[in-house]
């Protein structure tokens, strides 16, 4: 009995032997499989950049409709927002090169102009952006500013570039002849249309712009907005608080007492008054007759510098140092 317990007893130590000494074959084995023929699948969690951050410049801003509307800014970027400014989303560019206008015909086509003379459009609401046609140039040619007037697209910018577009932004012809000399705003109202520039230059077209003539003016600060209410009555504005307005179409204009020393980079006619915007958050208004102007500021406390200013029903948008949006008196910085 002793016997037969002291055979099992070796024959189960064999067995421990066996399968002790196999185990490490059998392990290497198993991981040699799952390295070979096992695929894991790594779970990636992918975290999408707001639309709107800090660093974020926008120097031009459009509302099409009451509840759309279109940034354009630093490095190639376009947001847009379909619900009055409340959220916002980022739509691709297909460029890093500042943008510093933007306009629209309506809620699908619209246009951008910046940098190095880029010139991209949209015909499905930015869903897509595509390089427009433009003509070429040895020059820069910084586009600063477009517009539209009457479905016809204008943009200006450096070394006198004045281009036109007929079809939505698709193609582009040079109305001016490039010369060494900014333009920082257009403004048309019928076939009168008008041009300012650095060095307080304006010039003046009667015939939809096939024809210019410049004005002499005393002023030679360089004006950056320019706006008309109607066919004689205007202002334009500059650096150092600049203020110039004009009763006969352009033909002369006279200076405002300044109000700031601050820069004014834009100026609009929104149906009620005159609203101007400029560094340090300020803000210059005036009534239609242009006659009692008033300084104030976009909001308390903000001090951002502001390059345009736009009204869609009972709110104003305004880019510059970050996209704000202004209703019943309370400014939202988007992104905050």
């Amino acid at each position: 009995m002793l016997h037969s317990l002291k055979r099992f007893g070796s024959g189960a130590r064999a067995a421990v032997n066996v399968v002790t000494s196999t185990l490490p074959i059998a392990i290497i084995g198993g991981l040699l499989y799952a390295g070979f023929f096992v695929k894991a699948e790594a779970v990636i969690n992918k975290v999408e950049p707001k639309a709107v951050e800090r660093r974020d410049n926008f120097f031009s801003v459009v509302a099409p409709t009451e509840q759309i509307a279109w940034a354009a800014g630093s490095g190639g970027k376009i947001v847009r927002s379909d619900d009055g400014g409340r959220s916002w989303h980022r739509q691709s560019s297909n460029t890093y090169e500042n943008l510093q206008g933007i306009a629209a015909w309506d809620t699908q086509h619209a246009v951008v102009a910046g940098n190095h003379g880029v010139i991209l459009y949209t015909t499905d609401g930015g869903s897509s952006w595509k390089a427009a046609q433009v003509p070429k140039s040895d020059n820069p040619n910084k586009l600063f500013r477009v517009r539209i007037f009457d479905g016809v697209a204008w943009a200006v910018g450096e070394f006198g570039s004045l281009l036109r577009s007929d079809d939505k932004g698709v193609t582009w012809t040079r109305a001016m002849e490039e010369k060494d000399r900014a333009w920082n705003d257009v403004f048309f109202h019928g076939q009168n249309g008008w041009l300012v520039g650095e060095f307080g230059t304006v010039m003046r077209t009667t015939d939809g712009g096939a024809t210019w003539t410049q004005n002499e003016l005393d002023n030679k600060v360089s004006l950056m907005g320019v706006d008309f209410r109607d066919d004689r009555h205007g202002v334009a504005v500059g650096l150092t608080g600049t203020l110039l307005v004009t009763e006969d179409g352009g033909a002369s204009w006279r200076d405002v007492p300044p109000l700031t020393r601050e820069h004014l980079l834009d100026i609009a006619w929104d149906e009620n008054r005159w609203v101007a915007v400029g560094d340090k958050g300020v803000m210059v208004t005036s009534d239609a007759a242009a006659t009692e102007w008033k300084l104030g500021r976009i909001a308390e406390g903000d001090v951002s510098w502001r390059t345009q200013i736009t009204r869609a029903g009972n709110r104003y948008y305004v880019s510059g140092a970050n996209l704000g949006v202004l209703e019943d008196g309370k400014l939202t910085i988007v992104g905050r």
